[in-house]
């Protein structure tokens, strides 16, 4: 694989990508066996909702089903716009060379077995990732339970401008103006898309819906939440139900 791409995994674990399976073995599997369903890909992602829905302690399984795919959401946008900020390239990530292993924790563990790279463009980042990864994604987790494609596509909007937030971060800590410069434009054109536009708002890039955490026991609103305090308290800011 292009070094280029693995040096992205600086600026942060979500930007990690491995190229080969890890050491210790594990479970992992191409993403195209979840997007196609069947046995092979719809019984692994039941168990991934109803591992983290247990783990948080979840009082129904679609915020389950939401954490588990706000995390995988996060790893895709952040492996693509990480090389593609940092370097100019994005990685192909075709989904039947890009595997994960339900059983990990997040953030969500990825081995590519590609070598390709193209130019990083709008268009690019868009094929790579919402059309090859988050539109057959949603589809599996919509087979999978009940849960709205407005939360979902939310929660992807969020994914990305959390990359962003990242990215630009490290970018003013190690000197380049470049990469931030190059990964705010890059994230401007994807949110023009009809999908994403208006999952997030204003210069914080706060998202528009709520991915639900703040159900769990020992949950709390996100930093980008569309509340300013959690619902129930009276005085959480009103929002169209997700």
């Amino acid at each position: 694989m292009d070094p280029e791409t693995g040096a992205a995994s600086g600026v942060g674990g979500f930007f990690a990508l491995r190229t080969a399976p890890p050491p210790g073995g594990g479970d992992h599997r191409p993403l195209a066996l979840l997007y196609r369903g069947g046995a092979e890909g719809d019984a692994p992602l039941h168990a991934r909702v109803d591992r983290v829905a247990a783990r948080l302690g979840a009082p129904e399984r679609r915020v389950g089903a939401s954490v588990a795919h706000l995390g995988l959401a996060a790893r895709l946008w952040s492996t693509a716009l990480g090389p593609a900020a940092l370097h100019g390239r994005v990685p192909t990530l075709d989904p039947a060379e890009l595997h994960w292993d339900p059983a990990l924790s997040a953030p969500d563990d990825l081995w590519w077995g590609g070598d390709a790279g193209r130019p990083a463009t709008v268009a690019a980042l868009r094929e790579t990732v919402q059309e090859a990864h988050l539109v057959p994604l949603h589809a599996a987790f919509a087979r999978d339970g009940r849960i709205s494609p407005r939360l979902l596509w939310g929660n992807a909007g969020s994914a990305l401008a959390g990359a962003l937030r990242e990215l630009t971060r490290w970018a003013r800590a190690h000197d380049r103006p470049d990469a931030a410069e190059r990964a705010a434009a890059l994230v401007r054109g994807l949110f023009d898309h009809p999908d994403l536009a208006g999952t997030v708002r204003g210069p914080a890039l706060r998202r528009t819906s709520c991915c639900l955490y703040y159900r769990c026991p020992s949950g709390g609103l996100c930093g980008d939440c569309v509340f300013d305090h959690a619902p129930g308290t009276g005085l959480e800011r009103r929002a169209p139900a997700p």
